[in-house]
């Protein structure tokens, strides 16, 4: 018997309409597992060499996995894959809620589209049967109208709905794939090919309920969850969210500001002015009356930490509601210390917008500070934006320009690009670029935690703060705590956060696998890691596989998986023509050093991110020169077939 998952795979052609059910082998479950592995499978499949990312014969997969919908923290967890309008190359990206739970319970592991629809549809899932629906009448609208609509059009409030916004439906480069109208699929564009397909929504129903191997050994991980969690960070980390790091960084000279020109805010109230702490006491839902802990805090199927933000303000008259959610740490950096903004209304009524129009807030807000950047240099006048002056610091300015980017108006149209493919249309502004692969930095500053330089470069989707471990759980001061978790994957000498060394190169592509782990079974990043601050380490992630499939499963075993994926996602790209050539970072980095707090005059050195590609290429097994996979390492992770695809 196949533990853990539902062993059906939904295929949906978009331009035929029509929908089959594949039931894979066991064989293939336990090599590809679900998530970002499963769907690169498909989408090297189905999707022939050099597509149109935007083109019917983009194959997108939203894959769960073993452990998804199982009564324990952080599993419910799905991941989107294609190929990405950005980039050119591999693209994933993963968001919670309820909808990945909800999928599984319909009766499927998986669901892989292909082709365009010629009118807009939505695709109705439930009970393992599925069907195309008409959707006209949803296009163009809001998430959570639409929400609402299909709710009452299938008459059933327990439906879960993951939806594009206008921005995916006008194909904006940045546009993020939604559910519960705040939890976003957000990065790489994968909104934007589910609009390229004329898809609305995916709406899931079902009551078909997982079965694990051992569902005393998933109760045990939960209780164990529960019993340590008043203790760990993770109960702070539940109380205010990410938003809380905003002032961890800024200390370190670390919080992105005026599209990096600096790692600091103009002043320490500045910066708390958008911190957690403010955004706690005074935007939550229920803190007027002190009862945010309950009111303001939303949380994912089964999950015990309640990280997600709710909040229920204003901001100059527009309503910022609680059924779009609250901002996190990037969505606040983005909107606040790269625009140079510290008023926290406004910042959150960005977030409101974006997931209104359904777009990713990093990228987005990036875009934007790009914009000011190239303004305040001139190389941007005020006819060219519409009459707006983008100066930093001016949040009336930054809203009135997102509306336009959202709705791709005037100059917003060209924004809706994306900053770098922005630059490219306008012919000009390139120096100013803060992007990896053509997607926005998010906000963590590889000045301050070096590592991040080498996988901001190196990984193959553009820059992601959460493809591997930061730099501060692998230091000295920390590693009494980190310890634990760090010496089974052999990570056993702490160094400084700003050096990249050997031993920081083998600490960044041991702690990546890690991830890439967590992405391909789906497992989230602020409940499952290696770096301590989370509820669970890599025994755990080992423990809930093992108990949910039966498979006898180590540590070790699930590091594989991990590299198989990220060796899968280098061998896609190199399929579609990137190389090493498009592992670097933006020539800002390199070029203007920082100015004020901890981090001032800090430039980062081209030579030592070369000289620490050269270390990493060697260890993951690829060649040095392409960073492409070797036919020995593909093989070495079952993918000689691949090798073969590639003719290495």
């Amino acid at each position: 018997m196949l533990y853990g998952f539902t062993g059906k795979i939904l295929h949906v052609d978009l331009t035929n309409h029509t929908i089959e059910i594949e039931e894979p082998s066991e064989e293939f479950y336990r090599l590809y597992m679900g998530g970002s592995l499963m769907g690169l499978y498909y989408l090297w499949r189905n999707t022939p060499a050099g597509a149109d990312p935007l083109g019917p014969e983009n194959t997108l997969t939203l894959a769960c996995s073993a452990t998804t919908g199982l009564p324990v923290s952080g599993q419910s967890r799905c991941t989107a894959t294609c190929k990405s309008p950005s980039s050119g190359g591999a693209a994933d990206a993963q968001a919670g809620g309820f909808w990945p739970a909800e999928l599984k319970y319909s009766g499927f592991d998986a669901v892989v589209l292909k082709g365009a629809s010629a009118t807009p549809v939505y695709l109705w899932i439930h009970d393992g049967e599925a069907e195309l629906r008409d959707a006209s009448h949803l296009w163009g609208r809001l998430t959570y109208d639409v929400e609402t609509s299909l709710k009452e059009e299938l008459g059933d409030s327990k439906v879960e709905v993951a939806q594009i916004g206008p921005s995916g439906e006008k194909l904006s480069i940045f546009a993020a794939i939604m559910s519960m109208s705040n939890r976003a699929w957000g990065r790489t564009g994968v909104g934007a090919v589910m609009g390229s397909k004329k898809l609305k929504a995916i709406v899931v129903r079902g009551k078909q309920r997982v079965q694990p191997a051992d569902k005393a050994g998933i109760a045990a991980i939960a209780r164990k969850g529960a019993k340590i969690i008043p203790e760990s960070d993770a109960e702070w980390f539940g109380k205010y969210g990410t938003a809380d790091t905003v002032m961890a960084n800024f200390g370190a000279g670390g919080l992105p500001t005026n599209n990096w020109d600096s790692g600091v805010m103009s002043s320490t109230e500045a910066a708390e002015a958008i911190g957690g702490e403010r955004l706690y006491e005074e935007l939550l839902r229920g803190a007027e009356q002190g009862k945010q802990d309950k009111q303001g805090r939303d949380t994912c199927y089964a999950c015990i930490i309640r990280c997600k933000r709710v909040v229920e303000t204003e901001w100059q008259g527009n309503k910022l509601v609680p059924e779009y959610g609250g901002p996190e740490y990037e969505t606040i950096a983005t909107f606040g210390s790269y625009c140079g903004v510290s008023d926290l209304h406004a910042v959150t009524y960005a977030n409101q917008l974006c997931n209104e129009y359904g777009a990713d807030t990093i990228s987005c807000g990036a875009t934007l500070a790009w914009a000011m950047d190239c303004y305040e240099n001139g190389v941007l006048t005020s006819e060219e934006t519409d009459g707006i002056e983008l100066k930093f610091g001016d949040a009336e300015a930054m809203i009135a320009m997102l509306k336009k980017t959202l709705n791709r108006e005037g100059f917003g149209d060209v924004l809706a690009l994306g900053s770098a493919k922005a630059a490219d249309r306008l012919g000009k502004g390139h120096e100013y670029l803060v992007t990896a692969k053509g997607q926005e930095l998010p906000a963590h500053m590889p000045h301050v935690k070096r590592s991040l330089s080498l996988i901001y470069a190196a990984n193959p989707f553009g820059a992601d703060h959460q493809s591997h471990e930061h730099d501060p759980a692998y230091s000295p001061k920390s590693w009494d705590d980190m310890k634990v978790y760090l010496e089974p994957l052999g990570l056993v000498k702490p160094q400084p956060s700003k050096v990249l060394n050997a031993e920081k190169v083998e600490w960044a592509l041991k702690t990546q696998y890690t991830y890439s782990t967590m992405d391909t079974v789906n497992l989230c990043q602020f409940v499952y890691g290696a770096g301590g601050w989370q509820l669970f380490g890599p025994q755990e992630i080992a423990d809930v596989i093992s108990a949910a499939t039966g498979w006898e499963t180590s540590v070790d075993d699930m590091q594989e998986i991990g590299r198989r994926r990220l060796n899968m996602m280098r061998a896609y790209n190199a399929r579609e023509g990137l190389s090493r050539a498009q592992d670097t970072l933006p020539q800002k980095l390199f070029k203007k050093a920082l100015k004020g707090g901890r981090s001032d005059g800090i430039v980062l050195e081209e030579a030592e991110l070369a000289a620490g590609l050269d270390m990493y290429f060697e260890l993951a097994g690829w060649d040095v020169a392409t960073g492409v996979p070797t036919r020995a390492t593909l093989e070495d992770v079952g993918l000689g077939w691949v090798a073969d695809d590639l003719k290495l």
